[in-house]
């Protein structure tokens, strides 16, 4: 049953927390396995299972689903640890601190083609969450305003990787600019304080930049990717009725936003330490909910775009590596059997 009151449990546990402390690149070594086929989980009892799985500001869904107690209802053990930016998702799904993380589909693919085990298993959403930003007071107004200046970006990112497409777009070559690789609430502050001239920034850090005065330069919906929800494949072929219940969970709380647009708004402001206002319009304006969640062609589409650019700044070793990343990534099973209504 869904619970009306909003975070009815403490935001981070302590130990959920410490898994964040994990250190070293998303890009690992080693083949992933071969995934297991998963079978539908309805019928099986999720009674004392144990599930680890992030929440993250860049992804509603998660916050609506930990809000409501939904998984814990159901009867499992559920440790939540939240995601500080896609990067730092893929470390904890690697490690396995993780068993299901939300990231953005070009940081899913920089990890699957470096050996990452992961697959994704739903579409969370179709943001624009990522732009090239300017402190106010700047004369930057363009991309070519940006060589010779220094810009803070999450590298694994989506923001990264807007970033780059964004140089290419208008003639300008990564040597152009320098790169300062912090995690995005540093960046922002970088560009608070003076250290950096730009910022590739973030929602929903990025709508409250806004409320200060920071402008948002250079914008291309066209340029992020989808967000993806990821599980490792051990977790996906030892415990598939779980995942089918995360999967069913993510469109229950699909559901429960559309219905409940001022709720969803409200939880993130609260978790992520907004105005109401910011909050509403990461809601409203910059995140697309309602968009098919069946992984597919349309999320291959995207990613074959940003793929090439792993392989021209030596973040993947070949293009074959990230052919055979693409052609392993989506595992559509849950999604296409998903339950909107179970937690209803």
């Amino acid at each position: 049953m869904s619970r009306t009151p909003f975070l009815r449990s403490a935001l981070v546990a302590g130990a959920a927390t410490a898994a964040l402390l994990l250190s070293g690149c998303v890009a690992g070594e080693g083949q992933a396995a071969e995934p297991a086929p998963a079978e539908s989980g309805e019928a099986a009892s999720l009674e004392g299972q144990t599930l680890n799985i992030d929440f993250a500001t860049y992804n509603p869904l998660s916050l609506i689903i930990k809000d409501q107690g939904w998984l814990e209802d159901a009867g499992l053990e559920v440790t939540w640890v939240q995601s500080a930016g896609s990067n730092k998702a893929n470390e904890a799904l690697r490690a396995g601190a993780i068993d299901v993380g939300s990231t953005a589909g070009s940081a899913a693919l920089l990890a699957r083609s470096n050996g990452s085990p992961i697959q994704v298993i739903d579409i969370y959403s179709q943001p624009e969450w990522a732009a090239l930003v300017a402190p106010a007071g700047s004369s930057i107004d363009s991309v070519d305003a940006l060589k010779g200046k220094q810009v803070a970006v999450t590298k694994g990112t989506d923001p990264y990787f807007f970033l780059l497409q964004s140089l290419e777009a208008e003639g300008l070559a990564p040597e152009d600019i320098t790169v300062q690789n912090l995690q995005h609430a540093d960046g922002w502050a970088a560009l608070q304080n003076g250290s950096v001239d730009a910022w590739s920034g973030l929602d929903p850090i990025m709508a409250g930049a806004e409320e200060t005065g920071a402008t948002l330069f250079y914008r291309n919906v066209d340029f992020n990717s989808y967000g993806f929800l990821n599980a490792t494949e051990a977790f996906i072929a030892e415990k598939p009725e779980v995942a089918q219940a995360v999967v069913d969970a993510y469109e229950t709380a699909r559901a429960w936003a559309e219905e409940n647009p001022e709720e969803t708004a409200a939880i993130l402001a609260e978790v992520a330490g907004l105005d109401a206002a910011v909050a509403t319009k990461v809601i409203d304006e910059r995140t697309n909910l309602d968009v098919d969640h069946v992984p597919g062609e349309a999320q291959v589409a995207v990613l074959e775009k940003i793929g090439p650019i792993f392989v021209e700044l030596g973040d993947v070793a070949n293009q074959q590596q990230v052919d055979e990343a693409l052609a392993s990534l989506i595992n559509d099973t849950f999604a296409t059997q998903a339950d909107a209504a179970r937690f209803q």
